[in-house]
């Protein structure tokens, strides 16, 4: 009843986090856009720009002050609660997925580090995460915004790298994430919205407002966008065990993000022409080479051969959606260097199978986490073992993120022996 109460809070939370942070980045994404495509061309007094747009079967005219109305409407809508709750039902996720069970889901297999201490650098990471990048930003760095980004950039993934050392790869990535979000929703609460009410007081009284406020708000607002789509790539990233499993996982982060960032600044630059067209097919086979460098085949000489497993064809071995993980280990060695694995049976290897996997794969799981099997996969009999082949080898074989955790204390060389059954064919006579 516990794992089953568990799992229905991290759906419902994970939920409440998903629907804010769409309205979130929607608005983000709106405005931005909104502010690109406003008709700057002999406005009317008082304004900055207008723009007329139609949208669900209705006509609409928006117009942007130069600074603020003569008098304030009645009826003003700020964007805020949908930032607040997103990092709030984060860091509620973050605590139970990842910090009710630090030992297992947080700190890396082999790693020397109490859970308090896991769980103290996570949340200090955030902290120091958001003080050290407003300190910049109202530096003279600030001034420069290409340069402020890539020292941001390698600062962050420098984190990812400390991260990769200490964390599971889910957790370094998810805790890169929530250094961005705290950013994120750091500056709409110590930035934008002090400016956005430092110019409705200024118009309620009747004074001058401060035009440096809201173009500093506007600035770390330009900053959440670009921040967006790597923040939802980490999102989604907990389902592709071949970005986060990898023994470089942080430069696949690395990549990635500059990807997502790149597609970002074309669909904020188009508005004023098309000259970085080329960011969306250098995105594309960005995303090729990164799926080539994670390979299975590209690490190690002796994966399995794709014709040698029957499975559907829609079926991805090295993207397997699933809820739980590990961290990666050394890529496996070939079947040449493991004279072992070359004698292996269809009899060992259901019983590595039994012993290390279907405690939690099975239609009644035996662990106490889980009250039915993760993402559905259970390897209960040997048809079910010879279907999941190719998936048991990105898990087990290739990424070596299973066992999660590798609670069951799953061997190099029961990896080795599940690898050489896979690549002769996965027979079970």
């Amino acid at each position: 009843m516990e794992a089953h109460f568990t799992e229905w809070l991290n759906l419902g939370i994970r939920w409440i986090h998903m629907i804010t942070g769409i309205a979130w980045i929607g608005a983000s994404f709106y405005f931005v856009w909104l502010e690109n495509n406003l008709n700057r061309s002999n406005p009317r007094e008082g304004l900055s720009g207008d723009l007329w747009a139609i949208h669900g079967g209705g006509i609409y005219h928006l117009e942007k002050y130069k600074l603020a109305p003569p008098k304030m409407p009645e009826n003003l809508h700020w964007f805020k609660w949908e930032a607040y709750f997103t990092w709030l039902s984060g860091v509620a996720l973050l605590l139970v997925v990842y910090y009710l069970n630090p030992s297992l889901y947080l700190i890396k297999p082999g790693v020397e580090l109490a859970p308090a201490m896991g769980i103290a650098i996570g949340l200090g990471s955030m902290l120091a995460g958001y003080v050290i990048y407003h300190v910049l930003c109202d530096s003279p760095l600030g001034k420069r915004p290409a340069l402020l980004g890539a020292v941001l950039f390698v600062l962050i993934i420098a984190a990812a790298y400390g991260f990769s050392l200490i964390f599971s790869g889910r957790a370094a990535y998810i805790h890169v994430g929530a250094i961005i979000g705290t950013i994120m929703v750091g500056n709409v609460f110590f930035t934008i919205m002090p400016a956005q009410r430092a110019l409705v007081k200024a118009i309620e009284t009747n004074t001058t407002p401060d035009p440096l406020l809201p173009a500093k708000g506007l600035l770390r607002s330009r900053h959440n966008n670009y921040f967006t789509l790597p923040v939802l790539f980490i999102m989604i990233s907990n389902h592709f065990p071949s970005t986060y499993g990898s023994q470089y996982n942080w430069l696949v982060l690395a990549g990635i993000a500059i990807l997502a960032v790149l597609v970002r600044h074309y669909f904020n630059t188009r508005h004023d022409s098309n000259k970085f067209v080329w960011t969306l097919p250098a995105a594309a086979l960005g995303m090729i080479c990164l799926a080539y460098v994670t390979s299975p085949a590209s690490r190690a000489p002796a994966a399995i051969p794709v014709a040698a497993v029957e499975q559907p064809a829609s079926t991805n071995t090295a993207q397997v959606e699933t809820s739980n993980e590990a961290t990666p280990t050394e890529p496996v060695a070939s079947e040449a260097a493991a004279p072992a694995a070359g004698n292996a049976d269809f009899a060992k290897v259901e019983s590595v199978i039994h012993e290390r996997c279907t405690v939690c794969h099975s239609v009644t799981p035996s662990s106490p986490m889980f009250s039915a099997p993760p993402a559905g996969f259970m390897l209960d009999t040997p048809e079910q073992m010879k279907a999941q082949a190719a998936k048991i080898h990105a898990q087990t074989v290739a990424s070596q993120i299973m066992p999660l955790g590798n609670i069951t204390q799953m061997t190099q060389d029961e990896r080795d022996l599940i690898g050489s059954w896979i690549a002769k064919g996965a027979q079970i006579n």
